[in-house]
């Protein structure tokens, strides 16, 4: 598929999860990120040479009826992009899933690729944008023509909790789900970490949940630390129920 439309078509038309998955891979609609993402795979750093990156847009990894749905920002030109799963194969992965793993969320500490047997229980890992971008940035055209695969990924998955890492994150789902007919505010609540928002759709509730990214700026520097994100996936738990 090769343009905002196809997307929108093929998104809609995703039955399962797995259909959904399948079809997020084939995605060349945006062609700065799939430039990008393909460059990165053909000239990797040093310690990668050799390695047959993923180069393709990545889909959602987890549970597919989770409670909670982790949503990040998009993959990293040597994470995913690398190796086909969200958070794997890079700091931010090690980070994120150690937590997960200490507060009962996966099956082990460590995320390094596909086949590693890594297994989310009650999580769903996502992101408003499947390509990696460069410099970690998404043009808001990008995140528009991505926003269908997330849009239906939430739908499919349900989950009651949404654990968003990030500003980027925060502002593509709520609106994402303002599109779903959730009854987001005007004005949009700000991002923070520990904010916590809870939305409704008729009888169904959604709580949000803010969390600095798992990015190593943020890791190394100590805005986020373990202890931090712990926290917050232990209330997320608790609210999923």
């Amino acid at each position: 598929m090769d343009d905002p439309a196809d997307v929108v078509q093929a998104a809609a038309a995703a039955t399962t999860v797995a259909e959904l998955d399948s079809a997020v891979t084939g995605c060349r609609a945006c062609p700065r990120l799939v430039a990008w993402r393909e460059a990165a795979a053909a000239d990797p750093p040093a310690r990668f040479r050799g390695q047959t990156y993923w180069a393709r847009p990545v889909p959602g990894f987890g549970d597919e009826h989770a409670g909670i749905a982790l949503v990040g920002l998009a993959p990293a030109a040597d994470g995913g992009n690398r190796t086909g799963r969200m958070f794997t194969g890079d700091r931010s992965g090690d980070f994120l899933v150690a937590a997960l793993h200490r507060v009962g969320l996966a099956s082990q500490p460590t995320s390094v690729a596909r086949d590693d047997g890594l297994v989310l229980t009650g999580l769903r890992m996502t992101a408003p944008v499947r390509c990696a971008p460069p410099a970690n940035a998404p043009t808001a055209v990008e995140r528009r023509t991505c926003g269908p695969w997330l849009a239906r990924e939430i739908e499919l998955v349900a989950p009651r909790v949404a654990v968003v890492l990030g500003g980027f994150g925060w502002k593509a789902l709520l609106t994402t789900l303002a599109e779903q007919g959730w009854d987001v505010p005007r004005p949009r609540p700000a991002f923070g970490h520990g904010a916590e928002l809870t939305l409704r759709r008729g009888d169904a509730a959604l709580v949000l949940l803010g969390c600095f990214h798992v990015s190593p700026h943020n890791t190394f520097t100590g805005r986020l630390t373990p202890a931090m994100l712990d926290a917050v996936l232990d209330r997320a738990r608790v609210l999923a129920g």
